[in-house]
């Protein structure tokens, strides 16, 4: 008897486990190997990117594993997906299956109260608290004062030169457009104290998170700690202000999030919630806008018709406007064929190189399992160089987005998609705008430097984008 007892208790879990095998071939994991634990192919995904050549990586993985893959990136075993349906369960998926959850490099780094964390009710919630500022309702006002940062940058940094490098310049330009509209940071040195250690922060967000004295990673975590400390003296501030009633809801954003409030009266968004995505929104907004108007330029360069159209436009703006008037909402209503330029650049240089989920229990994908705990990666350029969906996807054809319903849903996502598309990108459409209009129109230009650029995770042009300028007389 003890013997059979000891038999059945052998038995049972390969009897079990056959049984689970047989149950169908969904819940196998996807072809791939996760490589040296922790570590897995992220150095030989950085290393693409540096050398741009992060889309061929990609793509020679879809093409050898198909269209779901198993690999271990930044710490964490992950599954790569691609492709329109790929795109619209990452950003339209079950909020009970997959989370909003970033690498742990960037969350260490940007804090795990900030958007790219929360779930689907702190999500809306603290989204909601945002879109009361960014959405296009409420930054009409602000066309003005965008308007007069962009003039006074061109005033200290492109007057006078012969030759100017175009990215760290827009970097500066966007930061400064953030510390004034979104922050109300105006005193010049204190923006420079901020963006020398915000610079050093954003460095190590893609990265292996081993915290050892070299690494960026950890160079990255110093930094962020400075950031944050700062932060929280400028929101400590802006509560005193308010409570003083020596500053408005809508005067900038930190104001408004600090002023919301929920049915119950409480602040709807905690002071937590304020800093991380306050840290969000500076990267966010520094970097992606300023790699936009960045390829922009190098793009008109290299295509003298479409520059033509862009100029025609622009100087039509600029003759309905009196000497030093600065641009209106109307004015940029007014750009329909230059902000097709610019989604025609995102398409084919996206700032935003992928992207994380979480899967937050076992899913079963495309007749695999994605088991809970793991990553979920996505990666923009595989719909945005489909030539099936984008005929001639190397060619530069603005006339792609003439008609907006013809683009494939969850094809084109520089921004995102569904509910959780980037609550900035209406902000980001004004300051390209209204930075393209006064560069178009002050200056002539020509590349001095190579066509490449690499990827440290964002795209970067050869010498920063070496122009010779020349200005342009005004008419």
């Amino acid at each position: 008897m003890n013997i059979l007892i000891a038999l059945l208790l052998f038995l049972l879990p390969v009897l079990l486990l056959l049984s689970w095998r047989r149950r169908g071939s969904s819940r196998k994991l996807p072809p791939g190997s996760l490589g040296i634990p922790v570590i897995g192919q992220s150095i030989g995904l950085l290393r693409a990117m540096r050398t741009n050549t992060g889309e061929k990586w990609v793509r020679e993985r879809a093409r050898k594993y198909g269209p779901i893959s198993k690999l271990t990136l930044f710490g964490k075993p992950t599954v790569f997906i691609h492709g329109q349906a790929a795109n619209k369960f990452v950003f339209h998926g079950d909020g009970s299956m997959v989370a909003n959850k970033q690498t742990s490099s960037v969350r260490a780094i940007l804090g795990d109260r900030n958007l790219l964390e929360l779930g689907d009710q702190d999500h809306k919630r603290v989204r909601d608290s945002f879109m009361s500022f960014l959405r296009p309702e409420s930054l009409k006002q602000y066309v003005g004062k965008m308007d007069g940062e962009v003039r006074e940058h061109i005033e200290l940094h492109w007057q006078g030169k012969e030759k100017v490098s175009v990215l760290p310049l827009m970097k500066i330009l966007t930061f400064n457009i953030i510390c004034s509209l979104l922050f109300g940071v105006e005193e010049r040195a204190e923006r420079e104290k901020f963006l020398k250690n915000f610079q050093e922060m954003i460095e190590g967000m893609w990265s292996i998170p081993v915290k050892l004295p070299f690494t960026r990673y950890n160079r990255s975590l110093r930094a962020s700690s400075r950031v944050q400390s700062m932060l929280k003296e400028l929101v400590q501030k802006k509560k005193v202000k308010l409570e003083q009633c020596a500053a408005t809801p809508h005067q900038d954003l930190i104001t408004c999030l600090l002023s919301k409030r929920n049915e119950g009266n409480e602040r709807a968004v905690t002071d937590k919630e304020i800093l991380h995505n306050i840290m969000l929104v500076m990267v966010a907004g520094h970097d992606t806008s300023s790699v936009l108007i960045t390829f922009m330029l190098r793009l008109l360069s290299k295509n003298p018709a479409v520059y033509e159209a862009v100029l025609q436009e622009q100087e039509d703006i600029a003759r309905s406007k009196n000497s030093g008037e600065p641009l209106a909402w109307e004015d940029l209503a007014r750009m329909k064929y230059t902000w097709r330029v610019a989604m025609e650049t995102l398409r084919m240089v996206p700032p935003i190189f992928g992207g994380f989920r979480l899967a937050l229990k076992d899913i079963d994908y495309g007749g695999y399992l994605i088991p809970k705990g793991w990553q979920i990666f996505w990666a923009s350029n595989m719909t945005h160089m489909d030539e099936v969906i984008f005929p001639e996807p190397a060619k530069f054809d603005p006339a792609r987005f003439e008609n907006q319903l013809s683009v494939p849903p969850y094809s084109f996502i520089p921004f995102g998609g569904g509910p959780r598309i980037c609550p900035g990108n209406e902000f980001a459409r004004i300051e390209t705008l209204v930075a393209i209009h006064h560069l178009v129109t002050q200056y002539s230009w020509e590349l001095c430097s190579d066509d490449h650029y690499i990827r440290d995770p964002m795209p970067v042009p050869s010498q920063g984008l070496l122009l010779r300028i020349a200005p342009k007389k005004q008419k």
